[in-house]
């Protein structure tokens, strides 16, 4: 059973820009939850097809590999694998009345079940009452952060 969690923010940069920013893997560290470093990134990132390995900080999801499934001016989605869940993650980009852009981004994931926790019943609870708040939260922040790295991305 997959479960989808989205959020929206509006940032100061158009959105061709904010997208340029959101796809440079150097300022991930500033804005993405949890993102520690890159282990290993095919030399078309982030190109349709191209793969992404990267690692979070101690406690956080691990290691993540992510897998460019679609690319198009605006839209981004990538295929994610990771410990605790599989999915697909989309970053959409729209033009916002002033300017700026609003930054969606939608995760439809479903629990890797290695524990038995996470099957069943007693998983679907604990997705339904904590699982997919901390992954709804977890978006919120980092656009947040990104939200706070386009407003210095404009003023340079």
């Amino acid at each position: 059973m997959s479960t989808t969690v989205r959020a929206a923010r509006e940032v100061v940069l158009p959105p061709d820009r904010a997208e340029r920013l959101w796809l440079d893997v150097s300022r991930w560290p500033t804005f993405i939850e949890g993102f520690a470093h890159v282990i290993e990134r095919d030399q078309g990132w982030p190109a349709e097809g191209s793969r992404l390995v990267w690692e979070s900080l101690p406690g956080g999801r691990g290691r993540v590999q992510e897998k460019v499934i679609g690319r198009a001016a605006g839209h981004f989605a990538s295929r994610l694998v990771e410990d605790s869940l599989h999915g697909v993650q989309s970053v959409d980009f729209h033009p916002a009345e002033g300017g700026g852009s609003i930054v969606e981004i939608t995760l439809e994931y479903t629990l890797n079940p290695t524990t038995a926790w996470r099957t069943g019943p007693v998983g679907a609870v604990t997705n339904l009452l904590f699982i997919r708040r901390a992954m709804t939260d977890s978006l919120i922040r980092t656009l947040r952060r990104f939200a706070t790295e386009a407003a210095e991305e404009r003023s340079l």
